[in-house]
């Protein structure tokens, strides 16, 4: 089975097992966290169907396991106006939740 989640304000495919980095989530190494902003899921067992969420599935959630929480690679924003000494570098890491599919589920 396979599902689209939406978190953080980006979406993500997903299947049981599948590790994702999301938005920074408010959990800790080890615990289990649930979404239910499901926007579509496919079953691929015996004939194959889609059901789409309008928005969301109500019936659908997915569930994982938080593995760590972490930065990501630097972004570095660099600004300049030429011609009248303006140069202004910044560095961003983003934090970041890994985290592993454990099931889809759908009621």
């Amino acid at each position: 089975m396979l599902a689209i989640i939406e978190t953080g304000g980006k979406q993500y495919h997903v299947k049981t097992g599948d590790i994702i980095k999301a938005e920074k989530l408010e959990a800790k190494h080890g615990d289990m966290v649930s979404f239910d902003k499901v926007l579509a899921l496919y079953h691929a067992e015996g004939g194959a169907s889609v059901v789409l969420g309008e928005p969301y599935v109500k019936s659908a959630v997915v569930k994982a396991e938080v593995l760590e929480q972490m930065k990501d690679k630097k972004v570095i924003v660099f600004k300049k106006k030429r011609r009248h000494n303006y140069r202004r570098k910044n560095g961003h890491r983003q934090n970041l939740t890994v985290l592993r599919i454990t099931a889809i589920e759908d009621k």
